[in-house]
C-alpha cells in the first residue's frame, strides 16, 4: 500500500495539462469490440482503472500496440470467447466497475455476453438494472447466479424498439447504445444521458459506419447495421481533474494555467465554481486562476445559503461534490453540498473535521460547511483515502494545511489521476510518495 507525506502552506504556479477523461477511456475502450478493424485512441490516461481494462481486453484476445506517451492502436480481430468462461476474467472483472460496458459491445458483435457483479468505488448502491432492463427490451435473455454473483446474457437476437430508461444512467445508456447500434431495425432510447462522454461515444460509433442521431440530447435513435469499421478517437480532457486544479489553486492561493480545457464541454463547472467565490478567466481555450487570498461564497437572490447539489448532465456532476466540499472549508461564508445520488459519498468528512474545518454532516446526502475564511488553517494528519474523489479532496485539504500530512491507501487516487504527484510538484507542491 502506498501513501503521500504531504506539506503544506506550499503555493503552486504554471501551467498544466489535463489527462484524458477516465471515464470516456473506459467507454470508448470497451467500444474497440465492436469492430475487428484496427481503432487507435489518443491521450489514453495511464492510471490504474484504465490499465486494468487494457489489461482485460488483451487478454481476451484484443492486440494492443503503443503508438506514443498516450496513443494506442486496438485491434480486436480474433476474441477469445472461451476466456469469458474463465476464472481468472471473472475475478479481474469484478475489480473494476467499468468492465460492465464490456457486454453492450460483446452482444451486438458475438450475441453473448459474461461477468461478474462489477466492483469500483464504495460510495453507495450502484444498481445495474438499467443496464439489464435495455437488453432485455432489445431481445437479450439473461441470467443472475446470486450465489457466485455472475451474469449470463444470451443476445443472439436483438432487435430494436423503444425504451424509456427508469434513471439517465451513464454507463447503462453507453451500453445500450453499444447493443443496439447493431441491433436488427431501429431503436429509440429517451431519458437517455446525454454527458459530454457519451456524445463523444455516440460520435465516434457513426465515424466507424453506425447511425445515431440525437447526439447531445436525451432521446436518441439508432438504426442498427451489420458491421462497423475502425477509426480513430481522441479523448476529451477529464473534467473532472480540471475542476480538481481549479480547487486547488484556490485552496493553496495559487497561480495556476489549466491548458486545453476543451472549455465548450465543461458545462456549469466553470460557473459553480465562480459561485464559490473562486475568480478564474477563460483565455481562448485555457482556464486561468490567479491567486486569491480569499474567496466569499455567494448567496441565493434572497440572502438564503447557497445550495450546491449535483444532477444529471447538463447539471453539475457528483464527481465534482467532494472538492466543492473541501474548497468550502477555507471560503467565507456557508454553503449546503447536496449529493443526490450516492448515499455513502460525504462520509470522509470526518477526516476534515479532524484537521479543524466546521462542517455539519446533515444525513448521508447533505453537508453545512460554515467556510473558516482562512482564519484557521487546517491541520495536518495522518488518514485514508476512501475513494478517488474522496482522496484527491483530502490531498487538496493536506497541501492547504498548516504541517505535514500523511494521506495512506493512495492506490485509489492512482485509479483516477495520473501520476498526480509528479505533475503537482512540477508546480512547487511537496508531496513524496512512500510505501
Amino acid at each position: 500500500m502506498a501513501s503521500f507525506r504531504v506539506k503544506g502552506g506550499t503555493k503552486l504556479k504554471g501551467e498544466i495539462v489535463p489527462q484524458g477523461a477516465k471515464n470516456e477511456a473506459l467507454q470508448i475502450l470497451c467500444a474497440v469490440l465492436l469492430t475487428s478493424e484496427e481503432v487507435i485512441v489518443d491521450k489514453v490516461p495511464n492510471i490504474r482503472d484504465v490499465n486494468k481494462l487494457m489489461e482485460l481486453l488483451s487478454d481476451m484476445g484484443v492486440v494492443i500496440e503503443k503508438k506514443g506517451p498516450e496513443s494506442y492502436s486496438f485491434t480486436a480481430k480474433n476474441i477469445k470467447l472461451s476466456y469469458l468462461d474463465s476464472e481468472e476474467y471473472l475475478q479481474k472483472a469484478s475489480g473494476l466497475r467499468g468492465s460492465v460496458m464490456l457486454l453492450g459491445p460483446l452482444l451486438a458483435r458475438f450475441g453473448k455476453g459474461r461477468i461478474s457483479k462489477p466492483g469500483g468505488d464504495k460510495i453507495g448502491r450502484r444498481r445495474m438494472d438499467t443496464h439489464f432492463t435495455g437488453f432485455q427490451k432489445l431481445g437479450a435473455k439473461f441470467h443472475y447466479d446470486g450465489k457466485k454473483g455472475i451474469y449470463k446474457i444470451d443476445g443472439s437476437k436483438l432487435t430494436g424498439t423503444y425504451m424509456l430508461l427508469d434513471e439517465a444512467s451513464v454507463t447503462g445508456t453507453a451500453n445500450i447504445i453499444m447493443a443496439a447500434c447493431m441491433a436488427s431495425g431501429k431503436t429509440t432510447i429517451y431519458n437517455a444521458a446525454c454527458e459530454p462522454y457519451l456524445q463523444q461515444l455516440c460520435l465516434m460509433i457513426n465515424r466507424m459506419g453506425g447511425k445515431i442521431t440525437g447526439i447531445g440530447s436525451n432521446l436518441l435513435h439508432i438504426e442498427g447495421v451489420e458491421k462497423l469499421k475502425g477509426t480513430s478517437h481522441t479523448l476529451l480532457p477529464d473534467m473532472i481533474e480540471i475542476g480538481s486544479f481549479i480547487g486547488l489553486a484556490a485552496m493553496t492561493q495559487s497561480e495556476i494555467t489549466i491548458k486545453n480545457a476543451r472549455v465548450d464541454k465543461l458545462g456549469l463547472i466553470p460557473e459553480t465554481f465562480q459561485r464559490l467565490g473562486i475568480k478564474l478567466e477563460i483565455r481562448d481555450d485555457d482556464i486561468f486562476i490567479p491567486s486569491q487570498k480569499l474567496y466569499e461564497i455567494e448567496t441565493f437572490i434572497d440572502g438564503s445559503i447557497l445550495t450546491i447539489s449535483d444532477a444529471i448532465w447538463p447539471g453539475f456532476t457528483p464527481d465534482l461534490l467532494s472538492i466543492v466540499l473541501v474548497i468550502a472549508t477555507q471560503a467565507k461564508g456557508t454553503v449546503l453540498v447536496h449529493q443526490k445520488m450516492f448515499e455513502s459519498r460525504l462520509f470522509f468528512v470526518d477526516k476534515l473535521i479532524d484537521m479543524g474545518a466546521q462542517i455539519i454532516l446533515c444525513d448521508p446526502h447533505r453537508a453545512t460547511v460554515i467556510g473558516l475564511a482562512r482564519k484557521y488553517p487546517l491541520k495536518a494528519i495522518r488518514m485514508t483515502s476512501p475513494d478517488i474523489r474522496a482522496g484527491v479532496a483530502l490531498l487538496i485539504a493536506a497541501m492547504s494545511s498548516d504541517g505535514t500530512s500523511v494521506i495512506d491507501n493512495v492506490e485509489q487516487i492512482d485509479r483516477g489521476y495520473q501520476y498526480i504527484d509528479q505533475r503537482l510538484n512540477a508546480l512547487g507542491a511537496d508531496i513524496v510518495r512512500f510505501d
